[in-house]
Order: C-alpha cells, then structure tokens, then sequence
C-alpha cells in the first residue's frame, strides 16, 4: 500500500468540496460529505464513467399512501448520492453501492488525515 498526497485538509474543509487526483494511471476521487472524507475509483461500473465529477445529490424517494397509491417524491437528507454524470448512476456516498441494484459499488480506498494534509491509500 502507498499513500498519496491529495490535498492540503483546509483545501477540503467545506462540505461537498472534492479533489480528483491521478496516480499510476488510476484516477481517484476524494470528497467531503455528511463531514466525512470519502475516496473512490473515478470509474463508474455501467459503463466507465467520470463518476467522482458528478453532482451531489440526497436521494429522491417516493412517498406512498397507505394503500400503497403514488402520494408524490421527496428528498431522504439522510442519505446523500453521488450521480455518474454520463448516464445519471446513483451511488450512496456513504456505502459506495448503487441506488437502484446494490449488486453494484464504486471501489472504495482508506482516507487518512496527517499533520494537517490528506492523502489516499492506494494498493502499490
């Protein structure tokens, strides 16, 4: 395992903020949300997509009556999606696993705050 400098922690100390990095080919995502560092392969799994480049977003649900009749949409703010800016992909931040088929998941890698820096540990 290698660790890579990312950024400087106050470069990423506002939420949503995020830095994408290349190392040995690999592009990494890191990105602060629901106050927690989060770095993932910047490599969507429909279809290889920029997916660290897409929007932050809280889930969208549906709201059901006791019948189970349509009663509109909401937002979970509990829960908060990183979207695959090709093809729209959902992916919750704090799992890495897709919205609609959590078969699927973006590849997670550890974060780790260091004497003021960030840096991701990636296999060597």
């Amino acid at each position: 395992m290698v660790d890579i400098f990312v950024a400087h922690a106050a470069e990423l100390a506002e939420e949503g903020s995020r830095r994408i990095i290349t190392h040995a080919e690999r592009g990494v995502g890191v990105i602060r949300a629901k106050g927690t560092l989060h770095a993932f392969a910047n490599h969507c799994p429909h279809q290889g997509g920029p997916v660290c480049d897409g929007l932050l977003i809280h889930q969208v649900e549906e709201v059901l009556g006791p019948d189970k009749s349509y009663q509109g949409m909401r937002f979970d703010t509990d829960t908060l999606n990183l979207v695959c800016p090709w093809h729209g992909w959902e992916f919750n931040v704090q799992t890495g696993r897709t919205a609609g088929d959590p078969r699927f998941s973006l590849r997670r890698f550890e974060v780790i705050e260091r004497d003021g820096d960030i840096f991701v540990r990636l296999p060597g």
